[in-house]
């Protein structure tokens, strides 16, 4: 990893992610009624309250609209959240300017190119091995893991390892 990349990480105060291809695998289960399922991975749930409790501000800024968001969210403590957001680059930039937060203090991690504006706005653009190629190219990171299966936790613990934050986070397990 490049000192660059290093010192991009050391920067973020603020994380925004995408759901569906970020959070999830990206694959919607809609039953008849309407119901939507979404399978989110444990580990990603345990690295984003390591994340929080680190001191950095998560958010979730997503397209769909879904009550299953707005439980995980809960769960994990994320207060922010923005679904249905049709224009992302809209809400990151009025969430930064609420918060008193420069762009470049800022992550964001999408997978599809309606990420893009935020991706290419925000201080560190992070994405998943499964994103086009397109969004790779504009991506500062893309994870090992992938979607939906561990690449919340990598780009959680790659944000507290810059920031010095990690092995705290992970001592009481080692007792």
């Amino acid at each position: 990893m490049s000192t660059t990349l290093i010192e991009c990480a050391q920067k973020i105060r603020l994380i925004a992610f995408d759901v569906d291809g970020v959070m999830t695998d990206g694959t919607l289960f809609l039953a008849d009624d309407g119901q939507e399922y979404k399978g989110f991975n444990s580990l990603d749930g345990h690295g984003l309250k390591m994340l929080k409790g680190s001191g950095v501000e998560l958010a979730i800024i997503t397209g769909r609209s879904s009550r299953v968001v707005e439980n995980r969210a809960k769960n994990l403590g994320i207060e922010i959240i923005h679904q249905g957001a049709h224009d992302k680059l809209v809400v990151y930039e009025a969430l930064c300017r609420e918060l008193g937060i420069e762009y470049e203090a800022t992550a964001y991690m999408g997978d599809d190119v309606i990420d893009l504006p935020v991706m290419r706005r925000a201080g560190l653009a992070i994405t998943v091995p499964g994103a086009p190629e397109l969004v790779k190219a504009h991506s500062h990171y893309i994870t090992i893991r992938e979607a939906g299966r561990g690449a919340v936790r990598e780009a959680c613990e790659f944000l507290m390892r810059a920031q010095g934050t990690l092995d705290a986070a992970l001592a009481p397990y080692l007792k």
